[in-house]
């Protein structure tokens, strides 16, 4: 089964609350990332693992040309009412269906850890970007720092451990693993950089709506059933609950800027 299909099943389960409660969180990294492309009207972007679109309807106030590739269709769609009229696909990162060198930036956002092959997933992006084109990458930061990742941890944990190099939330944090796929594969890392996203719920439905839209969740409430995972979460949570049922996380993602040499 391809990771499309995998993926794709998992991660659109609840479209709407990923839309929601979780897109908006990483706009202080997508708008870092903007920040230090150089976009415009002659630029293409190819976004892959585009989601819901929100990345993308941020790119669109700079004039250049957007696509998106995504294995999940229910956030395909949000991302079609969200972008009338853009090629938005239905495909897996490692077999991205677009020519060879055609976009001047090519990104991905918490995509790349979910392939079943990170290599040949950048591989992909790569052969898709032009010449001294851009790749952006961009990740969880260091596990042990966010703390959404001790209820993403206590989540796997009720699972078997998987073998190594399976994909995840935190598959690329480790350092220099991304440094050096991208170099393996023919891209030079010229920036890095690391950006605030905390995470704000307001009440316990909320916090469960957000967990519970996300790929690894879904596959855990498959096995273990949905009741024991949401119980998991509740209980892993009650640290970060404020005054009231107000849940506030601090989490940390960093993005890489490479160049194709």
């Amino acid at each position: 089964m391809q990771t499309k299909e995998v993926q794709g099943k998992l991660w659109s389960t609840a479209p709407a609350d990923w839309a929601k409660h979780l897109e908006p969180t990483f706009i202080p990294m997508y708008t870092a990332v903007l920040n230090r492309l150089d976009l415009n009207e002659e630029k293409m972007v190819l976004d892959a693992g585009c989601g819901s679109g929100l990345f993308l309807s941020m790119v669109v106030h700079t004039g250049a040309a957007i696509h998106g590739v995504d294995a999940a269709p229910g956030l395909l769609a949000v991302s079609k009412k969200r972008l009338p009229g853009v090629t938005l696909l239905i495909e897996d990162l490692e077999a991205i269906p677009f020519s060879n060198e055609t976009f001047d930036v090519v990104t991905g956002f918490n995509s790349f850890q979910y392939a079943g092959s990170f290599e040949n997933a950048l591989a992909e992006a790569r052969r898709v970007t032009k010449k001294n084109g851009k790749l952006v990458v961009g990740i969880w930061g260091k596990e042990e720092d966010c703390d959404a990742g001790v209820i993403l941890k206590a989540v796997g944990s009720l699972l078997p451990p998987p073998p190594p190099g399976t994909s995840g939330p935190f598959a690329l944090s480790e350092d220099g693993k991304v440094e050096a796929i991208c170099k393996s594969v023919g891209l030079n890392v010229i920036e890095k950089q690391t950006v605030f996203c905390p995470w704000q719920f307001a009440g316990v439905q909320d916090l469960l709506d957000a967990f519970m839209c996300t790929g690894p969740c879904v596959k855990a409430a498959q096995i273990v059933g949905e009741q024991k995972v949401k119980l998991t979460i509740a209980e892993k949570a009650e640290s970060f609950r404020l005054a009231g049922d107000i849940y506030y996380m601090r989490n940390f993602f960093t993005f890489f800027i490479a160049e194709k040499i």
